[in-house]
């Protein structure tokens, strides 16, 4: 999470100048507001997230208190897979994050009905990485996204406009969702070599074989296109 802060200084002469700083990252907005604290010339603090919420120094700490126990630098990798004939959805996701000063994988799937295309696999795989997020308890941070269909990356990054009904369903449901968490998603394009874990899931669920783990990788992460 990023915050703005809008605060009034007096000087030493009694003059009072309203200040503005530019979006910086939470734990440097408390930085800093501890020290302007001990100056006694600051009153009138508001500080605002990208989401136009405003916070409290006490709200803050509490924040940043809760990061030492809750995921984060959280990573996601989804793919879906279509099976056209039997109208089947395979949806596989990866969530890479770090909590307690320790790195975890979190990797599983899901068979879906009723879809209709291979599109709209890839956005129901995408919703279920964002509702895996919920359950995880992820919120009001930066997550960065990775996805090998070009259709659903730049339309939800905004480069695309959605112009299928079907998906514009789907595109404004995850929006609602992550805007509720207070996540603010970072959309990249990678190349399905790249994606072979989410792949290999979705192709898992296809042949209906369930999958759910969430393990600790105490190592370097790899690039996510590493089965071993």
């Amino acid at each position: 999470m990023e915050l703005t802060i809008e605060w009034h200084y007096i000087t030493k002469s009694k003059q009072e100048i309203i200040w503005r700083s530019e979006a910086i990252p939470a734990a440097h907005a408390y930085t800093l507001l501890m020290d302007m604290e001990k100056t006694g010339r600051t009153k009138n603090v508001v500080m605002t997230d990208e989401h136009d919420s405003t916070w409290t120094l006490k709200e803050l700490k509490k924040y940043l208190k809760s990061l030492e126990t809750e995921p984060s630098e959280v990573e996601v990798y989804f793919d879906g897979g279509f099976h056209r004939e039997e109208k089947l959805a395979g949806l596989g996701i990866v969530v890479y994050y770090k909590q307690n000063g320790k790195n975890y994988r979190l990797r599983t799937n899901r068979l879906a009905e009723y879809l209709t295309s291979n599109n709209e696999a890839e956005y129901a795989a995408l919703n279920l990485a964002v509702e895996q997020l919920e359950e995880m308890g992820v919120h009001h941070q930066k997550v960065k996204i990775y996805g090998d269909s070009q259709v659903v990356i730049n339309e939800m990054n905004g480069e695309w406009a959605v112009t299928d009904s079907v998906l514009t369903t789907w595109a404004d449901k995850i929006d609602a969702k992550l805007q509720k968490l207070g996540i603010r998603p970072h959309y990249e394009y990678i190349d399905r070599k790249l994606n072979g874990e989410a792949d290999q899931l979705a192709n898992q669920a296809l042949q209906e074989i369930e999958i759910y783990a969430d393990i600790d990788v105490q190592k370097s992460r790899k690039k996510k296109g590493d089965l071993s």
